[in-house]
């Protein structure tokens, strides 16, 4: 007898092509040609966001940390962001001295509310963080129009968004920076890794000194450093795998919709249900497809796992609020950061899904639907 495979709710799509260049890399990228599949890396990324200047880094949180160390946040200041993320976001705030404000997030999209986030605008804010969590967008123009009014730079957080279009404009291009991860469950991936991009040059040059220990690309003296800075720089074999997957990111992308149409197709007119938001105008990258539950349906986060584990199906939960988190204050009046993940799941959305995984999570959702809501 033979039992099914489980199906895993993420892995990454990994091809000879990227083997290749990362054998290439291991055997002859040193010496002269040490950065050589980082150039490349980040020319081919420049080049598909639409942006001036990248910088591929160890981490998302690294390229948010110098990011914001580049602006000068510091003690005293205050940093916006949703209540629904993953503590990364939070992280580099909390390192800078900084404090993280968390106001509530939209019922739809779950990113920032911008009515919430211009409330909470003080004479200490000194950035907003837009998330684009899940692949979904926020709410940009409204965001960058409240940072111009107050004179507060938008950081684009696309660590969940390669792929995703805000009217015509790939997330992370449009803020004062943007930063993307290319940890192994993302849609593009270099195992661990990450990307700061800006179009502004003097941000860029900041940033850049900061990245290679203070030492300044015009420094004449070898081994002169001109601040203390960070060491968030990408390997030249981690650049190499995201070389192939920079040739195949419109395949992989393309796959990533494809799994949450078929999704959707399947669940997305269920009563009670709802999924990632998706239009011509606002593009989801759909990174992590996502299922929330009404609360009248009694389907909750612990019913959800409980079924998928059943099944041999792994479920990942919705993000915690950050401000549920013990290093932080309470903020329970952010109704919806605290409701929404007692009762979701992250759904399985790894490139070789087949119809049949597909048909098979989705029957347990159905079944649930039938025995809670029908």
């Amino acid at each position: 007898m033979t039992t099914k495979p489980r199906i895993l709710y993420t892995k990454p799509s990994i091809t000879e092509l990227e083997v290749a260049y990362a054998t290439d890399a291991a055997a002859n990228g040193w010496g002269d040609r040490c950065y050589e599949y980082i150039e490349r890396f980040e020319a081919a990324f420049r080049m598909h966001l639409g942006v001036q200047y990248a910088i591929a880094t160890s981490s998302c949180t690294g390229a948010l940390h110098m990011g914001m160390a580049a602006l000068g946040i510091g003690p005293g200041d205050e940093v916006i962001l949703a209540d629904t993320n993953w503590i990364a976001t939070a992280s580099p705030i909390v390192h800078l001295g900084a404090t993280p404000v968390f106001v509530d997030i939209l019922p739809d999209t779950w990113c920032l509310d911008p009515a919430l986030v211009e409330a909470a605008i003080t004479p200490r804010t000194k950035a907003i963080v837009a998330v684009h969590l899940y692949g979904n967008l926020c709410e940009m123009d409204q965001l960058l129009d409240i940072g111009r009014r107050h004179g507060v730079p938008v950081i684009e957080d696309a660590a969940e968004a390669i792929g995703s279009i805000y009217h015509g404009k790939r997330a992370g291009s449009m803020g004062a920076f943007g930063a993307f991860s290319f940890h192994g469950t993302k849609t593009l991936t270099t195992g661990e890794g990450g990307m700061f991009v800006t179009n502004d040059a003097e941000l860029y040059e900041r940033v850049l000194t900061l990245s290679n220990h203070g030492r300044a690309r015009g420094q004449r003296k070898q081994f002169w450093p001109d601040m203390v800075g960070f060491k968030y720089k990408m390997s030249n074999i981690q650049a190499a795998i995201g070389c192939a997957q920079m040739e195949r990111i419109d395949t992989l992308s393309k796959r990533k919709r494809d799994i949450l149409l078929d999704y959707k197709l399947r669940l997305d007119k269920l009563k009670g249900v709802s999924m990632n938001p998706d239009s011509p105008a606002k593009v989801s990258g759909a990174w992590m497809p996502t299922i929330v539950f009404d609360m009248k349906t009694n389907i909750t986060r612990e019913i959800l796992k409980s079924e998928f584990a059943r099944n041999g199906i792994d479920a990942r939960v919705f993000f915690w609020p950050l401000s549920s988190l013990q290093m932080f204050q309470a903020v329970p009046q952010n109704a919806n950061a605290w409701s929404i993940p007692t009762r979701s799941v992250n759904l399985p959305s790894y490139h070789d899904l087949t119809s049949d995984d597909l048909d098979q999570v989705s029957e347990v959702i159905l079944q649930l639907h039938r025995r809670y809501v029908l």
